[in-house]
């Protein structure tokens, strides 16, 4: 029988392409299918999301999860990609120094617990983590075969120091935009966040988009330009940024 996006929960967006908004912190998880490699955007907050994610992904594809983007590197969507083996791993260029440093790991752990992670799924999760095997500076374009080209891009700082993004062409483009766009809530700008640059990185993603594309949050419900360009200006005015 053929499992279809919503049977397992998950929103599909554009053709072979699909997001799930896991429960209690509302993290969005991106899906892209090429031809034989699949490319899965953020891991869950634990090694059992992050596995329980790849079985979603061989179910819905027939393939194993093969490339994991990191929007940026927070516990809620960095912790699972242990589960995920044998996969090529991307991230902004930083992200590698962050995620290897024992007290930045150490942080996130305490976030996770801060924030409601079981203390013992947050110790393992913060053991196994690994930082990224790519790196990067400015795109890169990943070849999913089958015509399928995803193209990732350093759009950062702003949330963080080291965010990525993620373009999928197509009819609609949909980009996959981590934490410097939120919906369910106002965006969170915490001691890693880089507010005099936030605005200019939602620039960027509106330039890789285009007015037409679809724009999938790190929190919330999928939104267009319009909404980026609004949450865009209301960010340089809560931060004091002129434009």
């Amino acid at each position: 029988m053929t499992v279809t996006w919503e049977d397992l929960g998950w929103e599909r967006v554009a053709a072979g392409v699909g997001r799930c908004r896991l429960p209690v912190w509302d993290c969005t998880i991106g899906l892209v299918a090429g031809e034989g490699a699949v490319l899965m955007i953020d891991a869950g907050s634990s090694l059992a999301e992050g596995a329980k994610l790849g079985a979603q992904a061989r179910a819905l594809t027939g393939h194993r999860v093969t490339h994991l983007a990191l929007t940026h590197p927070h516990f809620d969507h960095v912790f699972g990609a242990a589960a995920l083996p044998d996969t090529e791993v991307f991230g902004a260029v930083g992200v590698d120094a962050l995620l290897t440093r024992v007290r930045d790991r150490e942080e996130l752990r305490e976030d996770g617990v801060r924030q409601g992670l079981a203390a013992p799924a947050a110790q393992e999760a913060a053991e196994r983590l690994a930082p990224p095997g790519h790196l990067v500076s400015g795109e890169w374009t990943l070849d999913l075969g089958g015509g399928r080209q995803v193209l990732l891009a350093n759009v950062g700082p702003g949330h963080t120091a080291h965010d990525l993004a993620v373009l999928v062409p197509g009819d609609p483009e949909v980009v996959f935009c981590g934490d410097l766009v939120e919906e369910s809530g106002e965006p969170q700008a915490g001691p890693d966040a880089v507010p005099s640059h936030w605005p200019a990185a939602l620039d960027r993603l509106l330039d890789l988009g285009g007015e037409d594309a679809l724009y999938v949050p790190g929190h919330g419900a999928v939104v267009d330009a319009a909404f980026v360009r609004a949450q865009r200006d209301a960010l340089a005015a809560r931060f004091g940024v002129s434009r």
